[in-house]
């Protein structure tokens, strides 16, 4: 065969090649994906793995013991908090009531919800048996008095935020040895049939309202009940039903509404920024630990949308440290419209930006000026009672300087060398599955090389061409 005809067969070839390897590739691709989304759905869940793993105690317990800032620091605010007190005593009704007009008794139902978060931390931290035997106390008492929470639609509140803090109580004192299995059990089956249901009812149907009818803290509240009860429960299909409503949910609570409109800037403004800031801030407050929560569990709800959730706590906090923001008017459902952001209640102090700082600065090692410096304004970050005796002091569980605050980020590996280099004609450089694979391409002259150490090859992320 001539040399003129043979090069048409040579390139066809090529293409048969190249398209064989770019099928395997993607066969090969297929299979990893459903291995580990197999892998993900049969993953038993991390126990203590909601708000705090073993290996957060072990971290505290060490920073304290060593009398080292600002964790000692964030230790005597838990200590002086009379809540933490190991004579604490519980006072559980077996209907909880929120709403005016009704018999309104939900102040001790948070009460003792913080009381048995703080004396949990204090037996984490202590290993003192005295804050234990007080926590189970209080957890016994509700889960044999608890029968219903009613009122306005304001019961839904109830159910959402209490019902996150005190599952969270629960899953931090379920490893005691002291708390009887039979009392567990009666407690996991009051979340199920009191708490649960409630969730469930409230995001799927909005009370008969509109889905944007409602703000967004409400929404978040009940999601983050219902991701806790699927966590303490090990029921994998209410966890993964608040991952989802988080992700693509019709309500204000899902992220793309609750950030609903991205600025320039990295800044996302919140959905009730209109509304007040003492509201907008709790969204944050209640976000943040959603997120915490199935980061605990091994998915990235913090990162999800290009870091979505940060966008909007900045802006949040950037207009409540006293800098303005860039604001587009909002209108829900039921056409409330609100054309300004609204400064009532600016420059309020809630305990939540500890985690929102160390999760983004330390942990992942990005920018978060303006959460950062309100974690600094904050700090040290106190709990229940220690922000005003009304239900707003309450809805956050705190002591984040104590629980959260993460050394300073340092990368998970050396930094690489890139360096610039020629490369035959037509091809560049891929990393697939841990190979440099050469492929055919147009006009390329050159290309650039990560060069990484071989064995790292596999924990990094592919090449990226430039």
């Amino acid at each position: 065969m001539e040399a003129g005809n043979r090069l048409p067969v040579l390139k066809n070839k090529l293409r048969f090649s190249y398209a064989r390897l770019m099928a395997a590739q993607g066969f090969v691709f297929s299979l990893l994906s459903s291995a580990l989304l197999t892998s993900t759905q049969a993953q038993p869940f991390v126990h203590p793995g909601m708000l705090h793993k073993q290996s957060d105690f072990d971290r505290v317990r060490a920073q304290v013991n060593a009398n080292a800032q600002p964790w000692l620091s964030g230790w005597n605010k838990l200590k002086a908090n009379p809540h933490s007190a190991g004579t604490y005593a519980a006072r559980p009704v077996d209907t909880v009531y929120r709403g005016t007009g009704t018999p309104e008794n939900y102040s001790r139902l948070y009460n003792d919800a913080a009381a048995a978060y703080a004396l949990a931390l204090r037996w984490r931290i202590s290993d003192s048996a005295a804050y234990a035997d007080a926590a189970v106390r209080i957890l016994n008492a509700w889960s044999s008095t608890l029968k219903a929470i009613n009122g306005t639609s304001d019961k839904y509140l109830a159910s959402g935020i209490y019902g996150y803090q005190m599952a969270n109580a629960a899953e931090l004192m379920r490893a005691y040895p002291g708390w009887a299995a039979v009392d567990f059990t009666r407690f996991q089956n009051m979340m199920l049939a009191i708490f649960y249901p409630m969730n469930h009812a409230f995001l799927t149907d909005h009370n008969g309202a509109c889905g944007s009818h409602y703000w967004a803290n409400w929404d978040l509240s009940n999601m983050a009940s219902m991701i806790s009860i699927g966590i303490l429960c090990d029921n994998r299909t209410i966890y993964n039903e608040a991952v989802d409503y988080f992700k693509t949910g019709a309500g204000t609570g899902a992220i793309a509404n609750a950030v609903w409109y991205l600025h320039p800037g990295n800044l996302g403004q919140w959905q009730e920024s209109g509304r007040d800031q003492g509201h907008a801030l709790l969204g944050p407050a209640l976000m943040g630990p959603f997120c915490e929560m199935a980061w605990n569990q091994g998915d990235d709800l913090y990162g999800h949308d290009g870091n979505r959730f940060l966008k909007g706590a900045e802006y949040v906090a950037q207009f409540n440290l006293g800098k303005s923001v860039p604001y587009a008017t909002y209108n829900n459902c039921d056409n409330v419209n609100q054309t300004v952001i609204s400064d009532s209640g600016r420059g309020g102090l809630r305990p939540e930006w500890e985690l929102i700082y160390n999760h983004y600065v330390n942990r992942k090692g990005l920018a978060a000026p303006n959460s950062q410096a309100y974690a600094a304004l904050v700090r040290p970050e106190g709990g229940g009672g220690d922000y005003g005796p009304n239900s707003g002091g309450y809805d956050q569980l705190g002591y984040g300087t104590l629980m959260f605050t993460l050394p300073q980020a340092t990368p998970i590996f050396p930094p690489a060398k890139r360096t610039k280099t020629s490369a035959p004609s037509g091809v560049f450089v891929s990393n697939m599955l841990g190979r440099v694979i050469w492929m055919p391409r147009r006009e390329s002259t050159g290309i650039y090389v990560l060069k990484i150490p071989e064995s790292e090859m596999n924990r990094r992320a592919p090449v990226f061409h430039p």
